[in-house]
């Protein structure tokens, strides 16, 4: 059964993220063969403001 998490910063639409894991379950069932009725993926969102990239804290980024 595969699993796939996905992180995201906040912000995107609930079609956007649809799209999204539409996207990836249909690459896990073409890429390995797993049956779709065993792919499980999930979105986990989190603030800007709880992120940071190569030093810069991600809240002041996006500023």
């Amino acid at each position: 059964m595969p699993l796939i998490e996905v992180h995201l910063l906040t912000g995107r639409t609930d079609e956007q993220k649809k799209a999204l894991l539409t996207a990836i379950t249909k690459a896990v069932n073409e890429s390995i063969g797993a049956p779709l009725e065993t792919i499980r993926v999930w979105i986990e969102e989190f603030s800007p403001k709880e992120y940071m990239a190569a030093g810069v804290w991600y809240g002041d980024k996006r500023k």
